[in-house]
């Protein structure tokens, strides 16, 4: 057998500092590696902290999702409840919105059930920023939008609710 075969079979493990550099400089071959490390066993060949870092922002790329879509949701609900003088116009493209976010919603806490206990906590705060954004696109007086939510939890992710024309 000759070395250069040999090399090839048995790579070389990089120092932490290498991978630190490949991940910064290389972030598809760094995960590249990573997998190939995990697949292999060879945990002394992983870039502990750099994987810890991705993990923790998968779960948290998970919570700005839900966040993201209850925020969208939560406006085009206000937009259909309460603006009144562009219902008429506006309302199937709200509507559909509004299906769509659910959809995804319903999805996303399938995919992660554990979420759903974070959708609960977050209610409340991303209804007042939702509220916030309908205030300034729809120009309209702050006190006609409520100040809680105007639907239950339930009713938020209910594909066969929608609010009634609040007057």
């Amino acid at each position: 057998m000759n070395k250069d075969s040999d090399i090839m079979n048995h790579p070389v493990k990089k120092p932490h500092n290498q991978l630190n550099i490949l991940y910064n400089q290389d972030y598809y071959q760094w995960v590249q590696n990573t997998i190939d490390s995990i697949h292999n066993r060879d945990l002394n060949s992983l870039d502990w902290e750099n994987l810890l870092e991705e993990l923790k922002d998968l779960g948290n790329e998970q919570k700005h999702q839900l966040e993201s879509r209850l925020l969208v949701l939560f406006e085009h609900l206000l937009k259909l409840a309460y603006w009144q003088q562009e219902r008429d116009y506006n309302s199937r493209g709200w509507k559909g919105t509004i299906i769509e976010q659910r959809k995804q919603i319903k999805k996303l806490l399938k995919r992660n059930p554990s979420l759903k206990s974070f959708f609960l906590e977050i209610v409340a705060e991303i209804y007042q920023d939702a509220r916030d954004i309908a205030i300034v696109k729809t120009g309209l007086e702050p006190l006609i939008f409520p100040l809680e939510p105007f639907f239950t939890d339930e009713q938020a992710l209910d594909e066969n609710w929608l609010p009634d024309e609040i007057k």
